[in-house]
């Protein structure tokens, strides 16, 4: 374990430790996608592509390939990948819900979630391979809610492993944020421009009541990061039941 972490380039799922698949593992694997239903994964609808920063640093920032079910019309919840190909690293988790349910929450709840108008918007959240039309539906609802996400690998400082606390993401809410290196090689890789993106969803909105100032806190300078509190427990019974 103690080389699983280095900096430089992120690693590739082909730096894993560990022995490769086997025949038997192959065949019980395919064995069970025709014997099991696998109805959580079967219920995933939409596969958006989009970028995170860690909460606590703006300058570590990620692709981040969302595939995602709906709960119901005001939450969905999506397993994020660092790329869309078969070998790719389940990298987090996001929650989007919808704007009546994020203003439900407590005040101390706010500051853990994102807004998702400027991604719609600034044209940097997308749908590979889906039709403008078709997109646009989808993204004119992501426009007005908000997310809270964790990562759980933090492959861009080369972990091969998933090691450490998860931790805390956002996303970016204007122009100049994104790194514009990161933003081609996507563009470069989906054909797509952002550019071209942001021109025709200017018609757009975002929620009906304005972004919440209590989301995105590092806009006010309040960097988020998690951490490992030792408990003692000794004084919470219940724990050694």
């Amino acid at each position: 374990m103690a080389g699983a972490v280095g900096k430089g380039p992120a690693s590739t799922p082909e730096d894993l430790p560990g022995k490769g698949t086997n025949v038997i593992t192959s065949l019980l694997g395919q064995g069970a996608k025709l014997l099991q239903s696998l109805k959580p994964i079967n219920k995933i609808h939409a596969h958006l592509c989009a970028f995170h920063f860690y909460a606590h640093d703006m300058k570590r920032q990620v692709e981040a390939h969302h595939y995602c079910t709906h709960y119901n019309q005001d939450m969905r919840q999506c397993l994020i990948y660092d790329s869309p190909e078969k070998n790719a690293r389940l990298i987090g988790v996001e929650y989007i819900v919808s704007e009546k349910l994020f203003q439900g929450l407590p005040d101390e709840e706010k500051k853990f979630w994102h807004t998702h108008e400027y991604e719609v918007k600034g044209g940097i959240l997308f749908m590979p391979g889906v039709p403008q039309a078709a997109e646009h539906k989808e993204l004119e609802e992501v426009a007005k809610t908000y997310g809270k996400v964790f990562h759980f690998w933090q492959y861009d400082r080369g972990d091969t492993l998933p090691l450490g606390l998860p931790q805390l993401m956002m996303a970016f809410t204007e122009d100049g944020q994104l790194n514009p290196n990161l933003a081609k090689s996507v563009e470069d890789k989906f054909g797509v421009s952002f550019q071209k993106h942001a021109e025709s969803r200017k018609h757009m909105t975002g929620p009906s009541m304005g972004i919440h100032p209590l989301a995105n806190p590092w806009l006010k300078g309040t960097g988020l990061q998690s951490e490992l509190r030792e408990v003692d427990i000794k004084e919470n019974p219940s724990a050694s039941k």
